[in-house]
């Protein structure tokens, strides 16, 4: 029986479409079985799975976040890559958590040393970096990059990315308890234990809350701790010192310029001010117990002088680091 050649060509374009579909099927099912078997569901792609399952005719009934990842530079602490790589593997788990049957979405991770073929056809030549691969998205190079404010607040932030550029609702980020169930119960139970010692100390005075010295130590530390910018640092993930750009066997530990600060900054400020405060508390709690006049007025030139390097020092850096300035005012009736 001879086909007509009106039925041929939809014949072929049906079976054309079946054919695609089928393929498309296979590359999603596959991805699916390397999630299964990956950690937090991140799948770990090379140069030739990149070619298979991101390169493949558009469109696919897929995308893909990838996270561009370089183990030699883990040890940059101003680039932040591990712990980026922790929360981009969080964000993965709570997506699959959140959404267990979903194949719209994969999340993976490419290696800088096994694909670096893959990084310039991406054209990735700075990190961090995150790519989305649409299922429109024919080239690799058309992907959408992920902007360097949707890592400031780390898992929270990379989920509006995702959300806005996909459609998809990742759903709450779940992290995991920084105590486990087991650890808890340990807890519970020592706690319990410890009860009567330690109403027992208390009754008697002789616990470490009655000590001065303990008192006056944590006072010491909130004052610097506050003065420092130390929970500024911990926010911003702020880093205590960073490589010099013309020389990376060199540590900057002040930076110039006003809109950024290291830690090593804060710090180093921080005990100035923290020096002042101590020498003011000697002289008006125990200098003046002296009975010794000569001893009392060396140890108030000494201070003078302390204390006026410390001030010294501090508008010194201001001004190097911001351009801000101390002028001197006299009252107009000295002019």
């Amino acid at each position: 029986m001879a086909i007509s050649s009106h039925l041929l060509l939809p014949l072929l374009l049906a079976a054309a479409a079946a054919s695609t579909f089928a393929g498309a099927n296979d590359l999603v099912g596959e991805l699916q079985s390397l999630r299964s078997r990956s950690p937090a569901g991140v799948i770990h792609l090379t140069d030739t799975s990149v070619t298979r399952f991101l390169s493949s005719p558009a469109p696919r009934p897929y995308s893909v976040l990838v996270f561009f990842d370089a183990t030699s530079l883990h040890s940059k602490t101003d680039l932040h890559l591990p712990q980026l790589r922790r929360e981009f593997a969080l964000l993965s788990a709570s997506f699959h958590a959140n959404n267990p049957d979903s194949s719209d979405l994969f999340f993976a991770d490419i290696e800088f040393s096994e694909s670096q073929h893959s990084f310039s056809q991406f054209g990735v030549n700075s990190l961090p970096h995150v790519r989305l691969i649409r299922p429109e998205h024919s080239r690799l190079a058309d992907s959408e990059q992920m902007d360097q404010s949707h890592f400031s607040r780390l898992a929270d932030s990379m989920v509006e990315f995702v959300e806005a550029r996909t459609g998809l609702e990742v759903g709450p980020i779940v992290r995991p308890p920084l105590v486990s169930r087991n650890q808890m119960i340990l807890l519970v139970l020592l706690f319990l234990i410890s009860i009567p010692f330690g109403i027992k100390r208390i009754m008697e005075g002789d616990t470490l809350l009655h000590d001065r010295k303990l008192w006056m130590a944590g006072a010491l530390f909130v004052y610097f701790f506050s003065v420092s910018g130390g929970m500024y640092g911990i926010i911003r993930h702020t880093p205590m010192f960073i490589t010099d750009r013309e020389d990376p066997n060199k540590l900057v530990f002040f930076y110039q310029g006003s809109g950024m600060q290291l830690g090593a900054e804060g710090f180093a400020v921080g005990f100035l001010y923290t020096l002042v405060g101590l020498m003011i508390a000697v002289v008006t709690h125990l200098l003046v117990k002296v009975e010794s006049l000569q001893t009392q007025r060396f140890a108030m030139l000494a201070v003078m002088a302390i204390g006026w390097w410390a001030v010294r020092k501090v508008i010194y850096l201001d001004n190097w680091k911001t351009g801000y300035g101390i002028h001197t005012f006299w009252p107009s009736s000295w002019r």
